[in-house]
């Protein structure tokens, strides 16, 4: 991390929260789940598919995780009323990882059976490390009841490889991302050549075992190298779908339409906002810089 970022990263607390929504407003649908479901019809009308996000993470009381379980209901029914092309994402902290893990587990199973009952499909996210290991393990208990179950692998965790050689032995649906969390170095890859090559490599030790993945990625580099391994498999185009945030990269997810590819696109939402948009910017000064940047009309 350069200097001027350190400093980006220093001054952020005492930036005021408007500036703050200047960047949220472009990355986030709004704090209500009118704003998503608005966002996601438009997103539909162009062409692309999307998830619904929560935003929040790490709860402490028991009665916050079944409060974001009950709101995951409420948009599942939700995404039914306004038939929506939508399936949702969820943090198993949310939803109690950190309280206790049967508390998490069951929380999970309740809105991937709700989920099942309309006709939808849940992602468990990943997050940190620290839970890394749980998380796949609540993932496997549910996978061996319900199919409408997904999981995130992250490229830079150097785990993944064995991770990935565990999970497509049942055909997992996966979400392949790069990888956002700060990792110390004997946990995470930090040449980002390299994390570029596992990101590869997985995806195709997944596609190779007939997987469907959510390629999520915003970098053209990675995008080429899929298309390369999706020409050289001859697979059909519902075999994957390319998986991009809101607000970024538009002008490439539309090229990936146009050309027929399916995309779907992350629509975080919710009263949070502040403390999701924070954390983001810490974990990515760039994008800090980008806005500080624009703020000052510094090009």
């Amino acid at each position: 991390m350069n200097l001027f970022n350190k400093l980006v990263v220093f001054i952020l607390p005492i930036v005021p929260k408007v500036i703050i929504h200047m960047f949220a407003k472009r990355y986030i649908a709004g704090p209500s789940l009118q704003d998503a479901i608005s966002t996601v019809r438009q997103l539909n009308v162009n062409g692309m598919c999307a998830t619904m996000d929560i935003l929040g993470e790490s709860a402490t009381k028991k009665e916050e995780t079944i409060n974001a379980m009950d709101e995951y209901h409420n948009v599942l029914e939700t995404i039914r009323a306004e038939n929506l092309d939508c399936n949702i994402s969820i943090k198993p902290t949310q939803l109690g990882m950190k309280i206790n893990e049967e508390l998490c587990y069951n929380n999970i199973k309740k809105i991937v059976e709700k989920a099942r009952n309309l006709n939808n499909f849940v992602r468990i996210d990943m997050e940190d490390s620290q839970v890394t290991s749980d998380t796949i393990e609540i993932f496997r208990r549910l996978q061996k009841d319900y199919d409408n179950v997904g999981i995130v692998i992250q490229a830079y965790l150097r785990r993944s490889v064995t991770d990935v050689n565990c999970l497509i032995e049942t055909k997992t649906n996966f979400r392949l991302c790069k990888g956002i969390y700060i990792e110390p170095r004997e946990i995470a890859y930090k040449d980002p050549q390299i994390v570029n090559k596992n990101f590869s490599y997985l995806l195709e030790k997944m596609l190779q075992n007939g997987c469907y993945v959510g390629i999520a990625t915003h970098d053209e580099r990675i995008v080429w190298e899929a298309l390369r391994i999706i020409d050289e498999l001859q697979l059909e185009r519902n075999s994957y779908e390319f998986q991009m945030l809101l607000g970024v990269a538009e002008d490439l997810r539309k090229i990936l339409v146009d050309s027929g590819h399916k995309v779907r696109v992350y629509v975080p939402f919710g009263e949070k906002w502040h403390a999701y948009s924070m954390r983001r910017l810490k974990e990515n000064p760039r994008i800090a810089t980008y806005i500080l940047k624009a703020i000052f009309g510094i090009r």
